[in-house]
C-alpha cells in the first residue's frame, strides 16, 4: 500500500518560514513527478510546486513563486516545500502528491497519489 505522510505544518506569523517533508512507503517514486497542492477552506485544490525524477525541473504556481522551493530526496523517497516570507493567503491543507504527467498539471484529477495533509496557518 502506498502511503504519502507530511509533516512540518503549523501556525506561523506572516513573514516566516515553514518546511514541509513528505515521506513515501510502500513504492518508490524515484523516476515519478512529485508536487504539492493546498486547499484553503471554501476553495478548490490549487497546484503549489511540482519537481521530476531527476531533480531539476520544476514548476511553481505564480502566487508562490520566488518565495516557496521544491526539492525531494530520491534516496530517501521524500520530497519537501521549503516555504519563505510566508502570507495569510497562504493559509491551506497542504498535499503532497505524486505519479503526475510529466508536464506538471495543475489538474488534481491527474495526480494518482495523495498525502492526507499537513495545516498551515498563517497569522496577519
Amino acid at each position: 500500500q502506498v502511503q504519502l505522510v507530511e509533516s512540518g505544518g503549523g501556525l506561523v506569523q506572516a513573514g516566516g518560514s515553514l518546511r514541509l517533508s513528505c515521506e513515501v512507503s510502500g513504492r518508490t517514486f524515484g523516476s515519478d513527478v512529485m508536487g504539492w497542492f493546498r486547499q484553503a477552506p471554501g476553495k478548490e485544490r490549487e497546484f503549489v510546486a511540482g519537481i521530476r525524477g531527476n531533480g531539476v525541473g520544476t514548476s511553481y504556481a505564480d502566487s508562490v513563486k520566488g518565495r516557496f522551493t521544491i526539492s525531494r530526496d530520491i534516496a530517501k523517497n521524500a520530497v519537501y516545500l521549503q516555504m519563505d516570507s510566508l502570507k495569510p493567503e497562504d493559509t491551506a491543507d497542504y498535499h503532497c502528491v505524486a505519479g503526475g504527467p510529466y508536464y506538471f498539471t495543475v489538474s488534481p484529477s491527474l495526480w494518482p497519489y495523495w498525502g492526507q495533509g499537513t495545516q498551515v496557518t498563517v497569522s496577519s
